[in-house]
């Protein structure tokens, strides 16, 4: 049976009683970030960590760091750059490498992300973290939270997750919509060697 995480992160927000916690937000780029920034920002201090070491080729990566950032910077967030240590991603994945997208190779990827975003937000003192991954009709929304979970289990309370679906009640349009409004750069594939591969297959198949 699937989880409705809307409805957990709506119920979770209801707590807060208009408090508004520290979040450390992972993005994924810059376009996902714009409507979750904007379902967010009312109920917490948001600080955005973009944290990608998956994106290939670097000249990629270093498009994508420097949108997210000139976006952050027009709507004064603050946001955090981690390492582009594209050997761990591989480290990670290792084994998986022929893995179809959306299968395991992936989850590893979501896994290393949001462990790294979990491990920043206990170091700088933030009560939440929660991750852009799930605006997206392309990534397994139950997956990306149940790994959340799990890191939230692992320490304990120390750090909560803020469970999400952030493509349900439109999302996903808005993220478009704002992103073509302000004139970013929308990539046409997920990130990595692998996923430029899917690309072209899907291409293939359109023809």
């Amino acid at each position: 049976m699937k989880i409705n995480y809307q409805r957990l992160m709506e119920k979770e927000i209801a707590e807060l009683e208009g408090k508004k916690p520290k979040l450390l937000l992972h993005s994924c780029c810059g376009p996902c970030s714009t409507a979750v920034i904007a379902r967010l920002k009312p109920y917490f201090q948001l600080t955005v960590f973009f944290y990608n070491p998956n994106i290939f080729p670097q000249k990629e990566y270093l498009r994508r760091k420097e949108e997210q950032a000139g976006y952050l910077n027009k709507l004064d967030i603050p946001y955090l750059i981690g390492d582009y240590e594209p050997e761990s991603f591989y480290r990670q994945i290792k084994g998986l490498e022929n893995q179809p997208e959306g299968g395991s190779r992936c989850q590893e990827c979501f896994k290393m992300r949001l462990y790294k975003t979990a491990l920043v937000a206990l170091a700088e003192g933030f009560e939440y973290f929660t991750t852009t991954l799930s605006v997206s009709p392309h990534k397994d929304s139950q997956v990306i939270n149940l790994i959340g979970k799990e890191i939230e289990n692992k320490y304990l309370g120390k750090i909560k997750y803020l469970p999400s679906d952030f493509k349900k009640a439109g999302g996903y349009q808005e993220s478009v919509i704002i992103s073509r409004e302000v004139g970013m750069y929308r990539q046409d594939y997920c990130g990595c060697s692998f996923s430029i591969g899917e690309r072209v297959n899907n291409v293939k198949n359109q023809l």
